[in-house]
């Protein structure tokens, strides 16, 4: 959804400062293929690069981990205690083991009960991993980093879906110029095609976070609107003082 927001927003401006700027329909054309393609080759080359370099990150990340465990098990057995209480594995908190005073003594026999139970869990679960090193290893990788096993991305498979996606937003500001005869023309026609693009963005971004799909659409085509504006005007700025010139 990124990639395709950054081709419709990133090209529509480009467009529009260069017909604001007195270009004609074949050199806005050119000018916006041009964009397109080396907008989505710098999507490509940075999301390679971005996920070549976590990848290599982590793999560092998971060596000294495993140093960790092979030379300081004790403490990574500690560290491992805590982490469990962050997420929410109970251990032997006063809470748990003693009923409230006033508690009738159902509710103090359930509450007994529960702290049995969570201490028990939580000895087997650290009995387990203490005794599997490659499983410690694992739950601290998860637990840490917020990696699993089987998450690391491809960085050409990364780089190429990004680039897929900007090219692919880039294209409502290109179409047009195709079949106009007028640059105006076109950069009307830009603008509705990037404004509905814009709207399904907006859209899919809102179903995906479960948010307000009108609120998302509607910052997605101000922001663009503004933007827009700003680069025809600084297109008609330059274009008048070229002409002065």
């Amino acid at each position: 959804v990124l990639g395709v927001n950054d081709g419709l927003v990133s090209t529509f401006l480009l467009v529009a400062g260069v017909v604001g700027g007195g270009m004609d329909v074949e050199a806005t054309l050119l000018t916006s293929i041009s964009g397109a393609i080396a907008g989505a080759i710098s999507m490509f080359a940075g999301e390679y690069v971005a996920t070549k370099s976590q990848n290599e990150v982590m793999r560092g990340e998971i060596k000294l981990e495993h140093e960790h465990i092979a030379n300081y098990h004790q403490e990574e057995m500690k560290e491992l205690s805590n982490l469990f209480s962050l997420i929410g594995i109970p251990g032997s908190s006063p809470h748990l083991c003693h009923a409230k005073v006033g508690d009738s003594t159902a509710h103090s026999s359930n509450v007994t009960s529960s702290a049995k139970a969570a201490r028990k869990l939580r000895q087997r679960m650290t009995e387990y991993y203490g005794n599997n090193p490659d499983a410690l290893l694992k739950i601290m990788i998860a637990l840490e980093f917020g990696v699993i096993d089987g998450e690391t991305r491809n960085p050409l498979v990364a780089g190429g879906s990004s680039l897929a996606l900007f090219f692919v937003g880039s294209l409502p500001s290109v179409i047009p110029f195709v079949c106009v005869s007028d640059s105006i023309s076109g950069l009307i026609a830009s603008g509705i095609a990037t404004a509905i693009g814009l709207f399904l963005v907006g859209a899919v971004k809102a179903v995906a976070t479960r948010g307000n799909m009108w609120l998302a659409a509607m910052e997605n085509l101000l922001i663009t609107a503004a933007g827009g504006g700003v680069a025809y005007g600084i297109g008609v700025g330059f274009h008048i003082l070229i002409s002065e010139d």
